[in-house]
């Protein structure tokens, strides 16, 4: 029994992962009915490729500061997209929308399932970068000179996956309500918090 739920869990998770217009949609028409372990499924998700890529930013500097930084970006992704969302929804209540506060979180949900797992296809990149790149030029350039191209293909990464995850959500949106307008105000502040919170965190000091 257990087995059999997880296997309808984690094939829920794959669909939503793939499809994430038709997967909010079946949800928002009732179409379908998604147990607690599909949801706690797309969390996990988002949490696992947040805290890799995470992890991955604090190589060089042991394994306490490893741990670290796995933990405080995940920890700066998830607020940056649950503090604004309440905001939205709301916002899009007065504004006429029908959609359900559960429909809005998930959409917000899937949508950072993707982003995780795009990070996680992302850590080679990052990977190279950070070893393999420093190690050759270490004796032509300084500490100083490694630490800004290390910086600048995590900033590439973000702004790639950040773009990507923001096109996912519209479209998302966009097949909830056709006529409602983009969260792109939502979006900034995502943006915004969450710049603000990888600085505060420290997440790109070496």
């Amino acid at each position: 029994m257990f087995r059999d739920s997880l296997k309808s869990s984690l094939a829920h998770v794959g669909i939503a992962l793939r499809e994430p217009e038709d997967f909010a949609l079946r949800w928002h028409q009732e179409a379908s009915h998604y147990r607690a372990a599909v949801w706690l499924g797309l969390g996990l998700t988002a949490i696992f490729g947040t805290m890799t890529y995470g992890m991955t930013m604090g190589i060089g500097e042991g394994s306490v500061s490893i741990a670290r930084k796995g933990m405080l970006l995940t920890i700066a992704a998830g607020l940056a997209w649950s503090v604004p969302l309440p905001a939205l929804y709301v916002l899009n209540s007065l504004a006429g929308s029908r959609l359900k506060a559960s429909t809005t979180l998930l959409a917000a949900l899937v949508t950072t399932s993707w982003g995780g797992l795009a990070l996680v296809a992302s850590v080679p990149i990052k990977w190279f970068f950070s070893v393999a790149i420093p190690a050759q030029v270490g004796d032509l350039l300084s500490q100083h000179a490694a630490n800004l191209i290390v910086l600048g293909v995590n900033l590439l990464v973000f702004s790639g996956v950040g773009l990507s995850m923001a096109d996912v959500f519209c479209r998302v949106m966009r097949a909830l309500e056709p006529r409602s307008l983009e969260p792109i105000w939502y979006l900034i502040l995502i943006g915004i918090i969450g710049s603000d919170l990888f600085y505060l965190f420290g997440l790109f000091a070496w």
